[in-house]
This record gives C-alpha cells, structure tokens and sequence, in this order.
C-alpha cells in the first residue's frame, strides 16, 4: 500500500465529474490532503474587512480529486480518517444573510481563534475547546454533468458538516461515476452539530486518509461509524434549552436565542460572541418529532469548555 501527499496548490471550488483526477490510487492506498482554511483566502493575521472582501466564487477551496482503481456506480466508497493536525489558528465568523439567526445579527463578525496543541482558544473569559477536528466537506464527483457549487450537501456528499466525521471515523459514499473522483477540504478544529452560524472554527489542515471500494453496496448517502467518546468535554455535563412548535427550523431558531440569552447572562459574553460559540460547539437535537402538532428541538452546550 502506498502514501500518496497532495499539496494545497490547486483547490477545486466545485463539484464537477468532467474534471481531470489530481491524482490516482489504489485501494488500500492513503492520501494525505494538505488543506486550505474554507475560504482559501485568510490567513492568521486576515480582519473583518478581509471576511467581508472575500471571493465566495472560490469557496470551499477542496482539495482533489482523486480516482481510486476500480471504484464503480453502484459500489462504495470506504474512507477512514486516520489523522487530522491543524496549523495553529483557525476563524469563525457570521454575517446578514447566513446562518441560523441571520435576522438577529444585521452587523457581521469575524473572530480568529488560537490554536495550541488540543485546545481551541477562544480568547475570551477563559474559554477553551478541545481540539476535535472533522472535514466539513467530504464529496465524491456528482452522476450529473456541468459544474456544481460547493455550498449545499448533496447525493454526493459534499458540504454535509457532519460533527462526528472526527479522527478515528469511518464512512461511506456512493460512487456515482467511475474512480469516484473524491475531494475534501472545509476542515474544522470544532463544530457544533448544526453549524448554527454558518461556521464552525474554520482552519487549515492536513488530513489523512485511507481508501478502499464496498463492491455492488447500493447505499443512496453518506454513512459513517465514528468512534467513542462523543466529545472530550463530556467531563461535568450540559446546559440545554429547548423550543417547540411545529417547524422544526424556527424551534431551532428559538432554542439557540434562548441559550444566547444564556451565554449572555450567565457566562459574560457580548451576543455576537455567544452567537460565535454556538457555531463552534452548541449542538443542536431533535428532542421530539411525534407527538403532532408540536416538536421539541434541544440546543446543548458541554459545561465542560468554561472556567471552573
């Protein structure tokens, strides 16, 4: 089996299955993606004004593709993610028009987070995540032909912010067109399951990861194994709020003001600073989906990320 490196030199901002493989491997073989931060254009020293001026054309800077030998339609893609580093910073940001509460925050933000060794700082009141990264963007070409934008989550996987893609995870994809043709990129050093601002803490990273094809597996989308624990902060338990009502995105919307509302008194944070956690590390759950005409959605932050 053999290591193949591929450099950040050449980020794909799209999905499109006429392109031509960076690279070819066997199954069996890994690959370890050097990746650019999502936008592909921010630095540790990259201000507000940067975040604002950004090109969104080149979003979400991928890195690939690759074509693995005999993958076909039908059968499956097996990834296992077998080592993640970041490179010492990583950023989250907001603005109109994007994220869970866009109406409630008509001013944007960006906020640059130390990185240093398995913990995220966050540079306020004492904050710090643990540094538990996972691959926003995880994506094998599309059946159909023509270019596709990176933004929304597809058949094909793609931009899927699935919290538990983390070091030690396993997953599926179905190869819709033959080598597969996958591409990574959008690397997180944490998210919130939900991603509620539009971003979790974005960084460069490097990833490795080793291929191998599931002959005639019909799986329709992405399946994953991850490993346990869930999170590093399960150490002294939760806050949570909850919000019902019979749409699921605005309970979602009320559960995450309510825990702004708590990170706001409780723990000192301005809004736009607890709006920023919550893409970071809040998880959102669906609590209930039966009991007809009302749903309860959960937001739930570990007690474990603040100061004792």
């Amino acid at each position: 089996m053999t290591t193949h490196y591929l450099d950040n030199s050449n980020p794909q901002p799209f999905w499109d299955n006429s392109v031509e493989p960076r690279l070819t491997i066997e199954p069996g073989d890994t690959v370890v993606f050097d990746c650019l931060e999502a936008s592909g254009q921010y630095d540790e020293h990259s201000t507000l004004e940067n975040y604002l001026n950004v090109d969104r054309s080149k979003v979400h800077a991928l890195n690939g593709s690759v074509y693995i030998n005999g993958a076909q339609p039908g059968d499956a893609l097996e990834v296992e993610i077998l080592d993640m580093q970041h490179k010492g910073w990583g950023w989250t940001a907001f603005r109109p028009g994007f994220g869970l509460l866009s109406d409630d925050f008509p001013d944007p933000c960006f906020h640059i987070w130390k990185l240093e060794e398995d913990r995220c700082i966050f540079g306020v009141n004492d904050i710090v995540l643990p540094f538990e990264p996972m691959p926003g963007c995880v994506g094998v070409a599309p059946r159909e032909a023509g270019r596709l934008n990176t933004i929304p989550p597809r058949e094909n996987g793609g931009n899927v912010d699935v919290r538990d893609l983390t070091t030690g995870s396993t997953f599926w994809l179905p190869v819709l067109v033959p080598g597969a043709l996958f591409s990574t990129g959008d690397c997180h050093a944490n998210q919130g399951q939900g991603e509620i601002c539009g971003t979790g803490i974005e960084c460069p990273m490097t990833v490795t990861m080793r291929f191998s094809i599931r002959k005639n597996s019909a799986i329709k989308e992405l399946q994953y194994i991850r490993p346990s624990p869930m999170t590093l902060t399960d150490t002294v338990g939760y806050f949570g709020t909850t919000a019902h009502g019979p749409d699921l995105y605005v309970n979602s919307q009320n559960a995450v003001r309510q825990m702004i509302d708590w990170l706001v008194a409780e723990k000192g944070l301005t809004r736009a600073q607890a709006y920023l956690l919550c893409g970071a590390i809040v998880d959102l759950k669906i609590s209930e989906i039966v009991d007809i005409p009302n749903w309860i959605v959960t937001a739930q932050v570990p007690l474990g990320i603040f100061p004792s």
